[in-house]
């Protein structure tokens, strides 16, 4: 596993995973969110996400946490690896919560600075809906990555944390 993605419904926790695995496995982390925000919540043009998309598909090894389902298919042709996190809804609604609770009024650090911790209607019905609109989506695109390329799919917490336990311990 040297280019990993993470990829999952908001919430599932694609930030943690990608950061343990950084430090069991020695890997950069490249987070999607950072690559698409710029401070103040304002988005880049797909243009502009593209080209630094781009870059870091380029590099030797990597893990790359987000969805952006828009380039999934341009990611996979670069993964080794693709751990896919389906965690139920509620697990995803209680996690974001969570997270707004520990980050309210800051950014958290896979975020472009400037963009404090916030949640609304729009992202809780996206969350919501998750599972039943965009994860079949996204498994279709999934279905179609190269042989090379391995895919996990963890659908609780507990599957997420043996297959961790099977890694080497975080140096």
């Amino acid at each position: 596993m040297r280019r990993i993605l993470i990829v999952g419904c908001c919430g599932a926790g694609k930030t943690t995973l990608a950061n343990e695995l950084s430090k069991r496995l020695n890997l950069p982390v490249v987070h999607l969110d950072r690559l698409w925000w710029n401070p103040g919540w304002i988005e880049s043009t797909p243009e502009e996400f593209d080209a630094r998309l781009a870059a870091e598909l380029l590099r030797e090894c990597w893990i790359i946490d987000g969805n952006y389902k828009r380039t999934l298919a341009e990611r996979l042709r670069y993964a080794d690896t693709v751990l896919l996190l389906a965690y139920s809804r509620t697990r995803c609604l209680w996690q974001i919560f969570r997270r707004l609770r520990e980050f309210h009024g800051r950014t958290r650090p896979d975020l472009a600075d400037g963009c404090p911790e916030r949640i609304d209607g729009e992202f809780l019905r996206f969350v919501w809906s998750f599972n039943r609109r965009v994860l079949p989506e996204v498994q279709q695109i999934l279905a179609q990555r190269p042989a090379g390329c391995t895919l996990r799919e963890f659908r609780t917490p507990a599957e997420t944390e043996r297959f961790l336990s099977s890694l080497p311990p975080a140096r």
